[in-house]
């Protein structure tokens, strides 16, 4: 193996797999954001990707997607509940013939985390939706459903339009109530992987997958290796105080402080408090920060200024969305190789 200097930390590079051995695929990535699943296939050196096909409606994250991968704009689907898989298979089918599909999405979670309303699947009126039969018959009255969860079902119809030979979905750590849908859907049980274990935060998320792969080993990368050289000198608003007589954000543990080995989890908006760095502990505060997206990026395991080009607030918003890149490369790193015969 050899060295490769990223973001200030040595990594190991795998040896490159001859051509004629790697597995030939066709993406087609739902939800794609950032084009995260690219970046992720792009580390596996057992992939040959010969299409990428991305579902996505979010303008910020499909400029960054043109920027960083021009070569894939033309495959853009745009909305996932508008697209016609069955005319997709038939288009990959013509132009490819009998080539493999890998299959990927990250569905909109916050109704199945306890972080967010924990309504699941559901209809505006509290109609839980539990099957895909059951969502495509509301989909075709235009029942209006609660959040984006819904958009789990979207991925399950591709799922059965585009028979893929490999699959990979992620969500959040699901609740209990909601889990069993999953792993019932899936036909496999999700399995829980903290990107603690390849990144510098801690972000526990379920994938269900087809692939047969072990769990990530810790590459023991902590808070204080992917920060930038920035002086952290503004004063603690009250909130952040230990003087403050609410009940105190700082021991919520929704910010990052320096002596600690992990941040906390990336997600999205722009006020929370996981985009500031504060100087110390949560019983010794000193001075506060906001993190650099370069910073963001970072836990995300995203190269530096990849999403660059927009706003910040559209960057954090789509880091926070995306995939801790790391984790799906190393699933996706245990696919098959060709058979040579």
């Amino acid at each position: 193996m050899s060295k490769l200097l990223l973001n200030g930390l040595e990594v190991e590079v795998k040896e490159q797999i001859p051509l004629k051995l790697q597995r030939k695929v066709i993406v087609v990535s739902l939800f794609d954001g950032l084009s995260g699943g690219r970046l992720a296939t792009d580390l596996c050196n057992n992939l040959n990707v010969v299409r990428y096909y991305s579902s996505e409606v979010d303008k910020y994250a499909i400029q960054v997607a043109d920027k960083n991968y021009p070569q894939d704009t033309e495959f853009r689907l745009g909305d996932v509940t508008k697209v016609d898989f069955h005319k997709l298979l038939l288009e990959i089918k013509a132009e490819f013939g009998d080539v493999d599909i890998l299959l990927l999405g990250g569905s909109p979670c916050q109704g199945f985390s306890l972080a967010g309303k924990m309504k699941g699947s559901s209809t505006k009126c509290g109609k839980e939706v539990i099957t895909l039969e059951q969502y495509l018959e509301l989909k075709e009255i235009n029942f209006e459903f609660e959040g984006q969860s819904y958009l789990f079902w979207e991925y399950i119809r591709a799922m059965k339009e585009l028979k893929p030979k490999f699959f990979m979905l992620e969500n959040v750590k699901v609740t209990k109530k909601w889990l069993p849908m999953f792993n019932r859907t899936m036909k496999v049980d999700g399995v829980l992987i903290n990107s603690n274990l390849v990144s510098a935060q801690d972000r526990p998320r379920f994938y269900w997958t087809n692939i047969n792969f072990e769990l990530p080993e810790d590459l023991g990368i902590e808070l204080k290796d992917i920060l930038e050289d920035i002086d952290i000198f503004k004063p603690l608003s009250p909130y952040m105080t230990k003087e403050f007589k609410g009940i105190s954000r700082l021991k919520k543990g929704i910010f990052n402080f320096t002596e600690r080995s992990k941040g906390v989890c990336q997600t999205t908006g722009s006020g929370h408090g996981c985009k500031y760095l504060i100087k110390g502990s949560p019983d010794n505060p000193q001075g506060v920060r906001k993190m650099t997206p370069i910073e963001q990026e970072r836990t995300q395991n995203l190269p530096d200024d990849y999403t660059s080009g927009v706003k910040t607030g559209a960057r954090e918003h789509m880091i926070g969305n995306g995939w801790t890149i790391k984790v799906p490369a190393h699933i996706l790193s245990f696919i098959p190789l060709k058979e040579v015969l």
